[in-house]
């Protein structure tokens, strides 16, 4: 790497603090020099009644991109002037900061033709000195500017801050992962193999800065990369025949379009049809639409509540099963009544239809129940499957359409899958598969010696064997169940979270694509009869393009109940063992374990580029783990997890002596902000903290979610705020605020329809009465999650320069986003 000029040996020292320098730029890329030409004048004015400038020749475009891609370092004092008459020039240089900070540019000797832009936006420089403000990241500055006659300006450039902070300047485009990194590129939006195994659709997204978004798919042969068609279209594969199809208005309504590919021919299949989603019978000769009925209408200002679900928008409505036959353009209803059917399957000879109704049962925990039945296609008779089935979640049919693969969790057909110990309850996000055989009504547990939690499962026809994508422990893994055997095989992987695969139905071909914790996203085609992978696409050749990435390690400990807790820690970037560093601590929301990718609401890789140690902790109630492990979050809210944080967090800074004990933050989303909150009222040992979207009062949170009282079902079976005092007051943070010393932080979407602002309004008014150190940001317009790109990026700043405040003592990018107001 070539560097200009080094302050210091790294810019991410930790909390020490440096007196301001000047930073002085001795190298720098160049490109040019490009012969400009005046241009003929065929009148001395033009319509705005100006006569022509040398400026003119300045807004001459050359790309930017030549600077780098010309690849010359050169010093500052000695570029080339070109030959006589006008010249066009391009040099750029990069800026480092470890921290927020203002200064001041000076470009001594700038030509008067000159122009000055930092990440290609254009800045002003008043008597050659620009007014910059940094943020802890790099910058690129690039000058434009025009020369005449061999002319040979008098560089001398600088960087002089404000204040304290560690800046470097070189001309290598190295840099750390930031936000601009998560943010925006190219990624895989979807990926699935044609049946015959010829054939792929990749979906994809690309985010400009600032949030712009585009998206198309493109259809290309597997084998040779060979781009068939490109363009908006979401194209789908139909089951048998290997044709891509897609939907689009015509003159006589909506058209069901499919192209071939192997001849590169489009035809209309159908015309004029409803409107809503469809699936299309294996058979390709009938569509099932899903098509949505209107309810019962009130008041808009005064209205009747009827259940808790009824503070949802359009839960009233309900859905029901058509059937349209592309031959006759028949559609005829297969559905009817008060609750809504949800198609599950369709046997692969178009035979049966498998759909379920869900009955709400509210005095009774799950509060609801399945019914799932077959549908004989031809005579509409219908057969019950299952009746009142309670944890049973989807269902597929086997190839030959004899046996149903049904998901869930442990507790459903009575627990035969189940797996916990004696009084616990079981997880019912930990996903487990069952099969069942409708002849003789028996069931067959496939996972329960199996740790992994399903996530997807798909039955192959083209080899008869059930194919799943698990989380196994913070990876997302795919396996092979054999139907007749019931044996689980793991399948290699080159990605530690595999995202989706598809299989074809009639070669051994799978694709699939995922993400690890220091790549983006990859795809890969796999050949099941030989075992063999190509990678045929990588994200990650733009999206980490001169990036370098601290190391990921595992690290787990034994805790004092005798289990293995595990996680993993990220270093920074030019890591210094000798030196101390402020410590990030994340652990799972939800009962999702935290996983290993690159990409994701708090991406490590960026903190650890602004300087810190993350840990990740997976404790106890995480699924991924084994049925028991995950059991341990029902009915115990933080009991056991809280103690484990504590205690890993205790031994992860007794075995790593480069963390700095005094300054250890924590942070954590939805149950994890929840667990935030609770940490505080147990320990002392975090010097700052983050609650997203947080849970202060079990209770109010259970009431006024629109799922409180549904999530209850799995993490407080069969408990309730008249039952159990324990849980829902004394391990609710709010009852305990005045045992918090830790400044935390509060951030929460204002339309938050899960967990509801008032979670962190109430501990964040509880903190300033008892005056702690607290804060609470709100973003306007945004639910449970933020996604609108501006808020998004202020959010994550925010997070930023709370830990800048605590951790690294300073204040200044917090100052700056959130001043003093005096009131």
């Amino acid at each position: 790497m070539r560097v200009l000029y080094v302050l210091v040996l790294s810019i991410l020292c930790g909390s020490l603090s440096f007196a301001a320098e000047e930073v002085v730029v001795k190298q720098v890329n160049y490109a040019g020099p490009y012969a400009v030409g005046q241009p003929y004048q065929g009148d001395p004015l033009n319509v705005e009644g100006k006569a022509f400038s040398e400026k003119e020749l300045l807004k001459t475009s050359v790309p930017f991109s030549r600077v780098w891609e010309a690849g010359e370092v050169r010093e500052l004092a000695g570029l080339p002037v070109g030959a006589s008459g006008y010249n066009l020039h391009l040099i750029s240089f990069y800026l480092h900061s470890d921290r927020y900070v203002k200064g001041k540019l000076s470009l001594d000797g700038m030509p008067e033709l000159a122009e000055l832009y930092v990440d290609g936006k254009p800045v002003k420089a008043d008597a050659r000195k620009a007014s910059l403000t940094l943020e802890p990241r790099s910058y690129e500055v690039v000058v434009k500017y025009l020369t005449k006659d061999a002319e040979a300006p008098a560089w001398q450039i600088a960087w002089k801050a404000e204040g304290d902070a560690v800046v470097t300047a070189s001309a290598s485009a190295e840099r750390t992962y930031t936000l601009a990194d998560v943010f925006d590129g190219k990624r895989i939006q979807g990926a699935s193999v044609s049946p015959d195994g010829r054939f792929m659709l990749v979906s994809y997204a690309m985010t400009y800065p600032g949030g712009k978004q585009d998206s198309w798919t493109e259809l290309t042969e597997r084998a040779t990369g060979k781009l068939l068609q490109s363009g908006k279209n979401r194209l789908q594969w139909m089951p048998q025949t290997s044709r891509a199809w897609y939907t689009r208005q015509g003159m006589d309504g909506r058209e069901l379009v499919v192209f071939d590919p192997a001849k590169g021919e489009e035809t209309v299949l159908a015309s004029s049809l409803p409107e809503g989603p469809f699936r299309i019978a294996p058979t390709e000769d009938y569509l099932l639409f899903m098509m949505q009925e209107k309810g019962p209408t009130e008041r808009k200002d005064v209205y009747e509540v009827l259940v808790p679900d009824d503070r949802q928008p359009g839960w009233r409505n309900r859905s029901f099963i058509h059937r349209y036959d592309l031959r006759t353009g028949l559609l005829q209803r297969l559905t009817y009544g008060t609750q809504s059917t949800m198609m599950q399957d369709i046997s692969r000879d178009g035979r049966y239809l498998l759909f379920s109704i869900s009955r709400p049962i509210l005095t009774e925990q799950p509060f609801s129940r399945n019914n799932f039945y077959r549908m004989d296609m031809q005579t509409l008779q219908v057969e019950t499957i299952l009746e009142e089935a309670k944890f049973v979640n989807r269902g597929q049919f086997s190839p030959d359409g004899r046996q149903i693969l049904f998901s869930g969790s442990g507790a459903a057909f009575e627990g035969v899958g189940l797996k916990v110990l004696p009084g616990q309850w079981s997880n019912s996000s930990d996903g487990q598969l069952f099969l069942y055989n409708p002849a003789d009504r028996k069931v067959t547990p496939l996972t329960k010696d199996f740790d992994p939690s399903v996530d997807r499962a798909m039955w192959n026809a083209h080899d008869n064997q059930i194919y799943l994508l698990a989380k196994d422990r913070d990876r997302v893994r795919m396996y092979t169940i054999d139907p007749v055997k019931h044996a689980i095989r793991q399948l290699p992987s080159e990605e530690d979270v595999v995202s989706d695969l598809s299989l074809a139905t009639a070669a051994p071909v799978m694709l699939y694509y995922g993400l690890s914790d220091s790549n983006s996203q990859r795809l890969y085609s796999r050949d099941l009869k030989k075992g063999t992978t190509v990678c045929l696409a990588d994200m990650g050749e733009e999206v980490l393009k001169n990036i370098t990435l601290g190391e990921v390690k595992d690290w787990s400990f034994v805790s004092a109940a005798g289990d293995t807790i595990y996680g993993r820690y990220y270093l920074p970037p030019h890591f210094d063992p000798a030196k101390k560093y402020p410590m990030i601590v994340n652990y799972y929301g939800g009962t999702t374990p935290t996983a290993r990718v690159l990409e994701g609401r708090y991406p490590s890789h960026v903190y650890a580029g602004l300087g810190f140690v993350v840990y990740i902790i997976q404790p106890s109630g995480a699924t991924g783990f084994g049925q028991e492990f995950s059991a341990r979050h029902v009915n115990t809210w933080g009991m056991q997890t809280c103690d484990e944080i504590i205690e890993g967090t205790k031994k992860f800074c007794d075995e790593h002596t480069f963390v700095n004990r005094e300054k250890i933050g924590c942070m954590g989303a939805s149950y994890g902000g929840f667990t935030t909150m609770l940490l505080q009222t147990k320990t002392d040992i975090f010097a700052a903290a983050m609650s997203h979207a947080g849970i202060s009062d079990i209770t109010s949170y259970w009431g006024e979610g629109y799922w409180g009282y549904s999530y209850s079902a799995l993490a407080t079976t069969d408990k309730y705020p008249w039952n159990a005092r324990e849980i829902y007051v004394e391990q609710s943070p709010l009852f305990h605020a005045d045992k918090i010393n830790t400044p935390i932080l509060f951030l929460h979407g204002a339309e938050d329809t899960n967990v509801p602002v008032g979670e962190s309004i109430q501990m964040f008014t509880a903190l300033k009465l008892l005056g702690k150190p607290t804060a609470l940001v709100q973003v306007d317009g945004e639910n449970h999650q933020i996604f609108d790109y501006d808020k998004r990026l202020r959010w994550n700043h925010t997070i930023y320069a709370w830990f800048f405040k605590w951790l690294k003592d300073d204040p200044a990018w917090w100052e700056a986003l959130y001043p003093e107001k005096k009131l």
